[in-house]
């Protein structure tokens, strides 16, 4: 077989493996059931306007926090930028849902800022007008303010490989720094921009511990109810094909927009960047747009856990707790390297391809973050199921010998169940590292004799570093707070930390799931700060 022919065969089986239970999914779904119509004649239309309203609100927080964040810490010079260029990733740690706990307690009614209020302009109780956390505006800030760092990282990473050249001319046709980032920077960076508000638009769409706690009507919560109180998994199949379809749409239409446009640089000058340097008002402006999301989205959570943790929490460092950790690392730290090999071979070979079938199949593969990880679960236990009852009869009929369950109900299976996930972050990231290689190189590579093996090797991966630490980091992060498919797929007497928060959380034990809750944080914070160190070094003419 010809070398560029087994190149390509790997990306289609992975594609294959990681595209099936979402196919499972969807032909689950394609069965008849009477619960759908009833969710047509009641509450669907309430799914998709809440639905909307939240990833359009989502979308444009998300956006706006993590590109103007990360041109400031790129670009500009002011005072405590170097700890908030990796500060800015922290609230990438908390779990939403999390924070939902954590801000309900704090504002609601009973909490401590409504009796400082009422205690300080002497009050009643119907006396005043308060915001109302568990709402869909609640739910919008909460989600915000720990998904958008995954557009600052991949905003930040393209700032950092976009070329001096590019801005210098800019710079001399007459444009300010702001309008240079407006018509230069911006465009440039569009594909890692919409590559990370995708990731959190998706995440949105797939989160449900968030919108169930404040009582939000979405497609998800109608999929949870579908399945764990109606019982009908081809209901919840059809919600979930109707979310797929959505984010078709939108993936479809970002690159209908984007048209013949490139996005790659066509200079190999990469020196130090420009740092404009801000002062006054402006360095103050500076910092409170950077340091806000990192107080919102990190730091009071982060001391309102530790104050509950403190006052009834669980015993940190025993022995419980030590093995939740190292359940939790070892699927995070598994998951996250196989899913940013995988996602490299898939986005070289999505390179390199003239093939439709492999572009096509690809995209499949990247559909899984959209999809609640309960159902993804449902979609890996139809064939799995399948192979377990095949390979344990087919050993009672040969040798008289059960072989019980090899797969299901393993760490194999649940390793399964994150890849489709999460491949979708690992992907978007690295192929939007991709699209700012321009295509000389490997024409240069090809004239010097390397075939593509070689030229991934020694030229794609050492300008693709940032990036795929950018992908490892996200992913290990997203794992770790994984909660859905964990708890469904997960070995008899294997939990980890975000099924132990959810167990404590679920018994209204708020106080003892802060403990949990803050180890998550504190697992996540050391790769998060090494990782986005490392990305910033990632600069081809980088200066210590």
């Amino acid at each position: 077989m010809p070398f560029r022919d087994r190149f390509f065969l790997a990306p289609a089986v992975i594609c294959a493996l990681v595209a099936t239970p979402i196919l499972a999914v969807a032909l689950h779904g394609l069965a008849q059931t009477d619960l759908i119509t009833h969710l047509i004649n009641t509450v669907l239309p309430t799914y998709v306007a809440n639905t909307a309203l939240l990833a359009l609100g989502v979308t444009v927080g998300t956006g706006v926090i993590g590109v103007g964040t990360a041109w400031l810490v790129t670009m500009c010079r002011f005072p405590g930028r170097r700890m908030l260029e990796w500060a800015l990733v922290l609230p990438l740690a908390a779990p939403a849902y999390v924070l939902a706990y954590t801000y309900t307690n704090f504002l609601e009614h009973a909490g401590p800022v409504q009796e400082l209020l009422r205690l300080t302009f002497d009050l009643g109780p119907r006396e005043y007008w308060f915001p109302e956390v568990r709402s869909l505006g609640g739910a919008i800030v909460m989600l915000t303010a720990t998904l958008f760092p995954y557009v600052y990282l991949l905003s930040r990473a393209a700032f950092l490989e976009q070329s001096v050249c590019v801005l210098e001319v800019s710079r001399t046709l007459g444009q300010s720094p702001a309008r240079a980032f407006l018509r230069v920077a911006l465009p440039l960076a569009r594909p890692a921009i919409v590559a990370g508000v995708a990731l959190a638009l998706m995440e949105t769409l797939a989160d449900y511990g968030t919108v169930s706690y404040f009582g939000v009507q979405t497609f998800t919560t109608g999929i949870y109810r579908a399945i764990f109180s109606f019982g009908d998994r081809v209901a919840a199949a059809q919600l979930a094909t109707g979310l797929l379809a959505f984010v078709v749409l939108v993936i479809a239409l970002e690159q209908v927009s984007r048209g013949r446009r490139r996005f790659d640089h066509t200079t190999n000058t990469h020196r130090a960047l420009p740092g404009f340097r801000l002062t006054g008002i402006k360095a103050a402006g500076a910092i409170l747009a950077c340091a806000l999301p990192v107080f919102v989205g990190f730091v009071l959570p982060t001391i309102l856990l530790m104050h509950m943790t403190a006052i009834g929490g669980h015993k940190l460092f025993g022995a419980r707790y030590l093995a939740l950790t190292l359940n939790s690392v070892t699927l995070a730290g598994i998951t996250a390297i196989l899913a940013v090999l995988v996602s490299l071979l898939l986005a070289y070979a999505n390179r390199l391809s003239k093939n439709r079938t492999t572009h096509v199949l690809t995209r499949l593969a990247a559909l899984g973050y959209a999809v609640p990880g309960s159902v993804i679960a449902i979609g890996i236990l139809i064939p799995f199921s399948i192979v377990d009852r095949s390979v344990d009869d087919a050993a009672r009929s040969l040798f008289g010998v059960s072989t019980g369950l090899l797969v299901t109900g393993t760490i194999v299976a649940l390793i399964y169940a994150y890849l489709v996930r999460f491949l979708a972050v690992s992907l978007q990231t690295a192929e939007a590292g991709l699209t700012k290689i321009t295509p000389s190189m490997d024409q240069a590579a090809r004239v010097l004799g390397h075939p593509p093996r070689a030229t991934l090797k020694r030229v794609h991966l050492p300008m693709l570093r940032g990036s795929l630490l950018t992908a490892g980091l996200i992913v290990f992060v997203d794992v770790m707070k994984e909660l859905p498919a964990t708890m469904i797929l997960r070995p008899f007497n294997f939990d980890t930390l975000a099924v132990q928060a959810h167990n404590l959380a679920a018994d209204e034990r708020l106080t003892q799931a802060s403990t949990p809750a803050l180890t998550i944080v504190a697992v996540g914070l050391l790769p998060v700060i090494l990782l986005s160190r490392q990305i910033a070094k990632s600069r081809a003419g980088h200066r210590r």
